[in-house]
């Protein structure tokens, strides 16, 4: 990496390492109920306008108001609930967004870039919208105000300036909706590059590969009634009472139905032991659903022994029922390579499978007796999956044990990657793709009348080594915050200042402005719950949730400031500026209505026919999902078994393998607040959650202060002043919160094909920090 004139290579990007007082409890066992609701409205009454919070209640998730700019669980087709379509998380989202405080550039007179490096991600994200277009330059360290129309002539002229195309980046967060996320990479088609990682990169791109490799698309098959329907619900690697509480309430349905729910993974979390549906008094007042049936606490990245161990036994009782247990039709109509998967189970060793999962033969057991029997099977997975060297192989290994009891496209069955941000999937749809296919490139050419790049760009981890090397020199990130969402902290960081320019579109400062270029610009934009009001009038967007629904958002709030501009409005402004009339698109024309955009993407984009008459009949519908129906876009149309090897993860002496996770107060990289209640952690988010056992052999106490260390290809990455803290995680393990723990993750160690960051199996090892021996409850 080259150094710049910051000097960059000395910089630390990491917030200050400071505790903030750590409390602790009891872990809880059940969720949500009223403790959900009275932490929602805390939330909302602390940060947001008292106006504001009964106008934007009403209308979140609703048919004709906005998307909520959390996760992309799906809402209901019909029967939305009039006390509320939204969780408690999804209350803190809104209270960041609706913010009562402003930041203008006179915030930034007393506050240089380095002091605010200083600050924590919760306490940057609690300063307010951004209300201003800003610039940075390294000789005085401030941001200041700058025009709109500067700003989109400066981009221009250095993306003009590049000696290629290819030395400019185009990142995308999933909040974005569809008509912008389509624009974006057009307009950088149009430029000359395929540059365009974004944030599936880090989180469901495995799933995305692996489903595609087997499956022939890289999406779930199933619906949201089909979640009620299921008989068996496996999740897998995800802890929905945090990430997507909404699907606790598709969980009650399904038991309330008589399905039964087998739970995989390295920690018991309170959303899926117990619900308290907080809009029944008759819940409330029996203590709630219990939603496990069985719990399986896997080891770290121990999924695929597990499930090698249960298509083993449901092989041996399909031969004692004389082959009633797998679904023999299916298996010989619909799929191919059923003999190799059969003979290389016969060849794997069971008491592997006990060992290297951690799951012992009578819970094995307990599972296949719990669906040997049953056909309406469904696996739910998150990044518990994903994030790991092996992270397609583990969502091939689901699909293995599915398509054994036919347990794709029909009613109550199929695969359901839970995916985090309300429309990474959609942007996907669009186009927001490093790789694109040939056929996707063929309809942009024959659409816009350009040839667009062939050449694939960056992906996410390629795009950080591009920038420290020195070949990116303009970064622009639609959205997001990419330094806390990306792996190796202080190399990304160093690698972000090492460009010429970075450009964000944002609505709250994050520590992504923090690692500014030579110059830099933050262009603040209108939140989702914002009226967005152009020359036709109001308009609204579309965005596709994690079950390939397409429906409508439109704000309902006037915007914080007078000085904010659409997604929209700002790619079209810049595509304008920079191409300068070599573009067969009138931008402006798209600008003034959306229904124009929406016209060009039912060009380009299947399944989008009569775009805009269907999301104005009934605000939302449908995509085409071949799995869904049987029908496999594979090369012989025929869905795939897959061999996968056992995961192989050499710990060195003393070593554990570490997991990054979110806590209870969090939504990707926004910090709601400092409380992870349902584990019984308060104040804190320096913490380390080890087994007892493994604390007793290194001698480390409750609240003892320690740093942590990996150690990868040579290079050694250190994260101080962590808080052990003993837990209920498998012998082996530990768990921390990302970002404060990212520092430790290799941005070169990545999942085969997909390149998703290995965040959920890092190996770690512990040092007593010198500075405190122990720190005392508050």
């Amino acid at each position: 990496m080259r150094e710049n004139k910051d000097g960059n290579q000395k910089l630390k990007f990491e917030a200050k390492e400071e505790f903030t007082g750590l409390k602790t409890g009891k872990r809880k066992k059940k969720s949500a109920g009223i403790p959900g609701v009275l932490n929602a409205l805390k939330h909302a009454f602390k940060y947001m306008p008292i106006p504001s919070i009964f106008k934007a209640a009403s209308k979140l998730n609703q048919k004709g108001g906005f998307d909520c700019p959390g996760c992309a669980w799906p809402d209901p087709d019909d029967d939305r609930s009039a006390l509320g379509e939204f969780c408690e998380n999804g209350m803190k989202a809104i209270s960041e967004e609706i913010s009562k405080k402003i930041i203008n550039g006179d915030f930034f007179e007393n506050k240089s870039v380095s002091e605010l490096r200083e600050y924590s991600d919760f306490e940057l994200g609690k300063l307010g919208r951004l209300g201003e277009p800003l610039i940075y330059h390294q000789h005085d360290d401030k941001y200041h105000p700058i025009s709109w129309q500067n700003a989109f002539k400066l981009i221009a002229k250095e993306l003009q300036d590049l000696d290629h195309p290819d030395q400019a980046s185009f990142y995308t967060s999933g909040r974005t909706s569809n008509e912008a996320a389509f624009l974006y990479q057009l307009f950088v088609r149009m430029l000359g590059t395929n540059n365009l990682p974004d944030c599936s990169n880090m989180c469901h791109e495995s799933s995305g590969v692996g489903l595609t490799e087997t499956l022939g698309l890289g999406k779930g098959s199933v619906t949201l009634n089909d979640m009620h329907r299921a008989e068996v619900i496996i999740i897998m690697g995800q802890n929905p009472g945090t990430n997507h509480p909404r699907m606790l309430s598709a969980l009650e349905k399904c038991k309330e139905n008589g399905g039964k729910i087998i739970t995989v993974n390295p920690l018991p979390e309170a959303g899926l032991l117990t619900f308290i549906n907080p809009q029944n008094p008759i819940k409330i007042m029996s203590g709630g659903t219990t939603l496990t049936d069985i719990f399986l606490q896997v080891k770290i990245n121990g999924d695929i022994p597990l499930l090698k161990g249960l298509m083993k036994i449901l092989l041996i009782k399909d031969e004692e029922r004389e082959g009633k247990v797998l679904d023999h039709h299916f298996i010989a109509d619909y799929t191919e390579n059923f003999n190799l998967l059969k003979e290389h189970l016969d060849k794997v060793s069971l008491d592997d499978c006990i060992e290297k999962s951690g799951i012992p033969l009578d819970l094995m057991e307990s599972a296949v007796d719990l669906i040997a029997d049953k056909e309406k099977i469904i696996v739910c997975w998150a990044m518990g999956l994903t994030q790991h060297k092996n992270g397609v192989n583990n969502i091939k290994e689901i699909v293995n044990l599915l398509l054994l009891k036919g347990a794709i496209g029909k009613e109550g069955a199929g695969t359901c990657p839970v995916r985090g941000h309300s429309n990474v999937q959609g942007d996907r749809t669009m186009g927001i793709y490093e790789a694109p296919s040939e056929d996707f490139l063929k309809r942009l050419d024959k659409v816009f009348n350009f040839t667009a790049p062939r050449k694939h760009g960056y992906s996410t981890v390629d795009n950080i080594r591009a920038m420290a090397d020195g070949k990116v020199k303009v970064f622009m990130a639609m959205g997001g915050n990419f330094l806390s969402a990306a792996p190796d902290t202080n190399l990304t960081g160093r690698a972000m200042s090492n460009c010429k320019l970075t450009v964000h579109v944002s609505t709250k400062l994050n520590r992504s402005h923090l690692a500014p270029g030579e110059v830099s610009l933050i262009l603040p934009c209108l939140g989702r719950s914002e009226k967005d009001i152009q020359k036709s009038g109001q308009q609204y967007v579309t965005v596709e949730n994690s079950m390939g629904v397409v429906h409508s958002s439109k704000g309902i709030l006037k915007p914080c400031s007078k000085n904010l501009k659409s997604e929209v409005g700002i790619i079209c402004e810049l595509a304008e500026t920079t191409l300068n009339g070599k573009s067969s698109v009138n931008w402006k024309k798209l600008t003034t209505n959306y229904d124009n955009i929406r016209d060009l993407i039912e060009k380009a984009i299947p399944g989008f026919e009569n775009f805009n008459q269907r999301i104005r009949k009934d605000q939302q519908f449908y995509l085409p999902n071949g799995p869904r129906t049987r029908k496999f876009n594979t090369p012989n149309g025929k869905a795939f078994f897959s061999i996968n090897p056992f995961p192989i993860i050499e710990t060195h002496s003393e070593e554990l393998i570490m997991m990054t996770i979110r806590s209870h107060d969090q939504f990707n990289t926004t910090i709601y607040g400092l409380d992870d209640r349902y584990r019984g952690v308060y104040n804190e988010r320096r913490v380390i959650m080890m087994n007892p056992t493994d604390m007793k052999v290194r001698n480390l106490k409750s609240k003892e202060v320690v740093n942590l260390k990996s150690d990868y290809k040579g290079v050694k990455r250190l994260a101080k002043k962590f808080i052990v803290i003993p837990y209920d995680i498998p012998e082996g393990c530990a768990a921390t919160y990302f970002p404060e723990a990212n520092a430790l993750i290799p941005y070169d160690e990545f999942a085969d094909k997909s390149k998703t960051p290995i965040s959920k199996s890092v190996r770690i090892k512990i040092e007593k920090s010198a500075e405190k021996e122990l720190v005392e409850m508050a």
